[in-house]
C-alpha cells in the first residue's frame, strides 16, 4: 500500500509548506535596508559568511533558526535571535558556526540571542566541536539589559564558556568582521587566534562616544580599536586582512592544520537505505490524532527497515530496540499509539507510558550504557497511566526509575518530537531538560504539561469555581465561550513554532531529514571520547 496519497500526506506537506515560508522570512534577517547598508560597507551578511566558509560538499545544519519567532513584537522582532549558527565542516572537519547577524538591531544580543549563543558553546563543549565566531555586534540591546546581563545563564556566561572550552582543549576561533563591543570584546580575545578585517573590524571595551562621555577623550573608532591597533599596537589580534573574503579564507587555513581529533569509537558500518520508502512517512502521522503504528515510522528511518525490538511482547505502549542509522548502531526508545486487540477488546494507548514500558525503557536505556550504543528517542507521548489502578500498582515508582535511568545516561542521546510531548513524558523521554545532544520537533509536535483540552478544561473549572466563589455565576454560552478563549490560547503555546522560538528544540525539521540528522548528530557526539562511568541513583522497588 502506497501511503504517499492520502490526507495525513497531505497534511504533513502543508504544514512543512507552512514552516519554509517562515523560514524565507526569517532568513531575510533585518530586511533589504539592512542588507544593502551591509553592501555599502563591502560587508557579507551572516549567512553569506558561513556560505563562504563551509564546505559546500558536506551538510550545514542550522540550528536555532526560529530563535525569537513573534517575541519582541514592540522591539520590532529578532529574527533567528539575531544569530545565524548550526553544525557544519571547514576544511574538512565538522565544527560550530557562529555568526552575529548585524542586519538585526546592528548585531545587538537580545535575550534569546544569549541563550541561543550559550546553546551552541553548550553543543561544542558537548561533542568537543571547534567553533568558529563570525563577530559583528554592538553587544548587549541596552533597553533589556537587565534580562540578559547578571544572571549565571546571561551573556557573561559566554566568557565563562570560551575559558572551559580553552581548558578542554576544543579550538575556538574568533573572525571579527564588524564591532566587537564592551563585555563582548573578551569573545575573540579569549579564542584561541583573533582575526581582523581592516576598516570594518573593531575591538573596544568603550566606543568613541562612551570614551569622550568617560574621559574627554575624541577619537575615532580605527585608532580606538581597529585592525591596524591590536596587530600592531595592542597585540590583542593575531591577524589582519583588507577582506572578509581574505579573512574567511585564513580561517579555513587554520582549520585545516588542526590534528585528528581523538573519536569515542561509535559502532558504524557502510550504511543500507530503508527497505520501506521514507517518502512515505508523510501518508503515517495522522493529521486527526488517531492511533499509527510507530514501527512503521521506525522502519522508515532505520538501516534496512530491521529493527531488533527488546521485550517485543512486554510494555508495549513503548517500543525499544537495536538498528543502525546511517551505519551508526543506536538504540531507539519510542512511544507507541496504538489500538490493541485483546479478550477483554480494544484498548488505545495514546502515546501512555504504562508501568510495564516504563520499567522495560529504564532496562534498555542501562543496557545501551553498558554497550556504549547511542540512544535515539522518539516521542509522542502524552504522560504516564494515571488512575488507582496505576497508582497502586507504582505508577510514580516505575516512571522515577525510567526518569533516572534517562537522566544519568552517560551515552550521546538524541530525541525527535514527533508529536505530543506532555508532562512527565517530556522528561521520561529525553526532553530539554535532560541533556539531549541535539533535539528536533517536526512540524506535528506538541510540546506543553498537558493536552489542550485537558489544560483548557481545567483552567475553566479553576475560573468558574473562583468567580463563584465571588457570587458570580456564568451562563453555559459563557462558560463555552470562555473555554474556546484559554483553549486557542493554550493550543498557541504548543506549537513547534512557540517551542522553536523559545529554544526547547534545536530546529522543527522535515521528517525526511530525520534519518540524516540523528547521523550527523552521531558524527558530531563522535568527537567526544570521554564518556563518565555509569552511575546511577536509588531504584524505588
Amino acid at each position: 500500500m502506497d501511503l504517499r496519497f492520502n490526507k495525513n500526506d497531505d497534511a504533513m506537506r502543508l504544514a512543512l509548506s507552512e514552516m519554509r515560508k517562515r523560514l524565507e522570512k526569517i532568513a531575510e534577517g533585518g530586511g533589504k535596508k539592512a542588507i544593502e547598508k551591509q553592501r555599502e560597507r563591502n560587508k557579507l551578511t551572516a549567512r553569506e559568511r558561513i556560505e563562504y566558509l563551509r564546505d559546500k560538499d558536506r551538510p550545514f545544519v542550522e540550528m536555532g533558526a526560529f530563535a525569537g519567532y513573534d517575541m519582541y513584537a514592540e522591539q520590532g522582532g529578532c529574527p533567528a535571535g539575531g544569530t545565524v549558527a548550526g553544525v557544519g565542516y571547514v576544511s574538512g572537519r565538522q565544527c560550530v558556526l557562529v555568526a552575529n547577524d548585524q542586519t538585526v538591531k546592528a548585531g545587538a544580543w537580545f535575550p534569546i540571542s544569549g541563550k541561543k549563543n550559550l546553546r551552541l558553546q553548550e553543543i561544542a563543549m558537548e561533542n568537543h566541536l571547534p567553533i568558529i565566531y563570525l563577530v559583528d555586534s554592538a553587544g548587549v540591546y541596552l533597553p533589556m539589559q537587565d534580562e540578559i546581563f547578571p544572571d549565571k545563564e546571561h551573556f557573561g556566561r559566554i566568557f565563562r564558556n570560551n575559558a572551559r572550552m580553552s581548558a578542554m582543549g576544543i579550538t575556538q576561533i574568533a573572525a571579527v568582521m564588524g564591532a566587537c563591543v564592551a563585555g563582548g570584546a573578551y569573545l575573540p580575545i579569549m579564542s584561541d587566534e583573533t582575526l581582523m578585517v581592516e576598516g570594518n573590524g573593531s575591538i573596544f571595551l568603550a566606543g568613541p562616544y562612551l570614551v569622550k562621555a568617560a574621559i574627554g577623550e575624541e577619537v575615532d573608532s580605527e585608532t580606538l580599536g581597529g585592525a591596524a591597533t591590536h596587530t600592531e599596537i595592542s597585540g590583542i589580534a593575531d591577524y589582519k586582512f583588507s577582506t572578509e573574503q581574505e579573512c574567511l579564507d585564513e580561517v579555513k587555513k587554520i582549520m585545516s592544520r588542526l590534528g585528528a581529533p581523538r573519536l569515542a569509537g561509535f559502532d558504524r558500518v557502510s550504511p543500507i537505505p530503508p527497505r520501506k520508502n521514507p517518502e512515505e512517512l508523510y501518508g503515517i502521522f495522522p493529521s486527526d490524532g488517531k492511533p499509527y503504528d510507530m514501527l512503521e515510522v521506525i522502519e522508515r528511518l532505520v538501516d534496512d527497515s530491521d529493527f531488533d525490538q527488546f521485550k517485543q511482547e512486554y510494555g508495549k505502549s513503548i517500543l525499544c530496540g537495536y538498528a543502525r542509522i546511517d551505519g551508526w548502531a543506536v538504540g531507539i526508545v519510542a512511544n507507541q499509539r496504538l489500538v490493541l486487540k485483546s479478550k477483554k477488546g480494544e484498548m488505545q494507548m495514546g502515546g501512555v507510558i504504562y508501568n510495564d514500558s516504563a520499567d522495560k525503557a529504564a532496562r534498555f536505556i542501562l543496557n545501551c550504557n553498558q554497550k556504549k550504543i547511542p540512544l535515539v528517542f522518539l516521542q509522542d507521548v502524552t504522560g504516564f497511566m494515571v488512575g488507582s489502578r496505576s497508582e497502586h500498582a507504582g505508577i510514580i515508582k516505575d516512571g522515577a526509575k525510567m526518569v533516572n535511568a534517562v537522566a544519568n545516561s552517560v551515552v550521546p542521546k538524541f530525541t525527535i518530537v514527533v508529536g505530543n510531548s506532555y508532562g512527565a513524558g517530556n522528561y521520561a523521554m529525553c526532553g530539554k531538560a535532560y541533556d539531549p545532544r541535539f533535539i528536533y520537533a517536526w512540524p506535528t509536535a506538541r510540546i506543553a504539561v498537558m493536552g489542550g483540552d485537558q489544560a483548557a478544561r481545567t483552567l475553566l473549572q479553576i475560573q468558574v469555581a473562583a468567580m463563584k466563589a465571588k457570587g458570580k455565576e456564568l451562563t453555559s454560552e459563557a462558560e463555552q465561550e470562555l473555554l474556546a478563549t484559554i483553549k486557542n490560547r493554550y493550543d498557541a503555546q504548543t506549537t513547534p513554532f512557540y517551542a522553536a522560538a523559545r529554544l526547547w528544540v534545536d530546529a522543527i525539521i522535515d521528517p525526511l531529514q530525520t534519518r540524516h540528522l540523528i547521523s550527523e548528530g552521531i558524527a558530531a557526539a563522535n568527537h567526544n571520547p570521554y564518556l563518565d562511568p555509569l552511575r546511577v541513583g536509588v531504584f524505588q522497588v
